[in-house]
């Protein structure tokens, strides 16, 4: 199995802040009350990702009924890996020399894995 990198924590003010866990690429805030898979919200571009509490106690992802910040989730770009791939094909006409087969190269993109060494959490009080 693979190792797992610890997430880089930032406490953005004074204050007690929201008990979170790692597992893998998944972040759990409170009693198990919101998790959050940090590889599924990984795009081609920077994501942030806002957990807040609404009125009513809950945890929410994003700001829309939130009503107070409780944890900003920064994840960065995705990366690939390039790998040029020779192919032969059938020449339409037989070149003067070789045997009649043109080379064409593709490139091959894999997505690298989240490395959560790269993810940053941003905890704000909850007082």
């Amino acid at each position: 199995m693979a190792k797992t990198n610890k997430v880089t924590v930032i406490e953005k003010n004074a204050g007690q802040k929201i008990d979170f866990e790692q597992s893998s690429t998944r972040l759990i805030f409170g009693d198990d009350e919101l998790m959050l898979n940090a590889a599924k919200y990984q795009k081609d571009w920077d994501v942030e990702v806002d957990v807040c509490r609404d009125k009513s106690g809950n945890l929410t992802i994003g700001t829309g009924s939130g009503l107070r910040y409780v944890a900003q989730v920064e994840i960065p770009a995705a990366t690939y890996t390039e790998t040029e791939i020779e192919a032969e094909e059938p020449a339409e006409a037989p070149a003067a020399e070789g045997d009649g087969m043109n080379q064409k190269t593709t490139v091959q993109r894999d997505k690298n894995p989240l490395d959560m060494g790269d993810v940053t959490v941003v905890l704000w009080s909850i007082e």
